[in-house]
């Protein structure tokens, strides 16, 4: 079990309140954390996430020996029902995750903790969320929070409210053009060679037969990767316009590789869009690995 207190870092004090509770589901791994609606993470557990049953079980079973949950936040994958009024609302959609397809997060927890407060949204959405209150995109309203990992996804706060639509951002599957001279046939089951299925960690090790972490700094992977990933952010500069981009995952954690994306981005948009001004445009993460579970809180 991972314990944290507090987020001395950010200036974040403790307030009394009620005993809230945030849940970040991921692919791979599950966090479930309480806290206070700052942000401010007082306790947290991290544990693979296996079947929707299984995972939930584990999380309810932790909060229920810490005491009465009265809020809940959670951030979780997708593609994910997070329109309330529909009948989608809280349930996975048509994800190949085992386990998990029309699964009701919400209804879990309703069920766990009858008058519970419950708010759901994209892992991404929450961590847009902590990154723009606390983190490297504080004070701004209009924020993108990208994640490269088993897929690629992105969170959209615009003028301060989180972005949904018909149903949520799908960033990943964005058909983007192809590098001169890449002959790989990407690796997504819907679109091959969107922007998931040619540059997510998966495409990475299929295209250079090792997973991202294993790619020396000079590797020519990396050019490749800051290819795709800067026409991704393009499209993001003329849709949504955010005043900065943060790119967070596993995959972003290799040296060097926000600043090659952008410099990338900065000769692709050739002078038009003033936001790239304001320089550093694509970031790390401030909050790391905290961002998703400290915007479940906040949720």
């Amino acid at each position: 079990m991972v314990v944290v207190k507090g987020l001395a870092d950010v200036g974040v004090g403790v307030v009394g309140c009620s005993m809230r509770a945030g849940i970040e589901l991921g692919g791979t791994k599950t966090v479930v954390a309480i806290g206070t609606a700052e942000g401010v993470v007082e306790e947290e557990w991290r544990f693979p996430t296996t079947t929707g049953e299984e995972t939930m079980a584990a999380a309810i079973g932790w909060l229920r020996e810490r005491g009465v949950v009265e809020k809940i936040g959670v951030g979780a994958f997708g593609p994910l029902g997070v329109n309330r009024g529909r009948g989608s609302y809280g349930c996975l959609l048509d994800t190949p995750k085992a386990g998990w397809a029309g699964f009701s997060i919400v209804g879990a927890l309703g069920d766990a903790f009858p008058g519970a407060g419950v708010e759901i949204e994209t892992d991404v959405n929450a961590a847009v969320l902590a990154e723009a209150r606390l983190g490297a995109a504080r004070g701004l309203e209009d924020v993108v929070y990208i994640t490269i990992g088993t897929g690629i996804g992105a969170g959209i706060l615009s003028g301060g409210r989180l972005v949904h639509g018909g149903l949520h951002p799908e960033f990943g599957h964005l058909k983007v053009p192809r590098m001169e001279g890449d002959g790989f046939v990407g690796l997504c089951p819907f679109h091959g060679d969107c922007l998931e299925g040619m540059a997510s960690g998966p495409a990475i090790a299929a295209r250079w037969g090792m997973p991202g972490h294993e790619l020396g700094v000079d590797h020519a992977g990396w050019e490749t990767e800051a290819w795709y990933l800067a026409h991704g952010v393009l499209a993001l500069l003329a849709i949504v316009s955010p005043k900065r981009v943060i790119i967070g995952g596993g995959v972003s954690q290799a040296e060097g590789f926000h600043a090659k994306t952008e410099a990338l981005l900065g000769k692709l948009a050739a002078g038009y869009f003033p936001n790239l001004l304001e320089t550093p445009y694509v970031v790390p993460p401030a909050l790391g690995q905290q961002a998703g579970i400290v915007g479940a809180l906040m949720l």
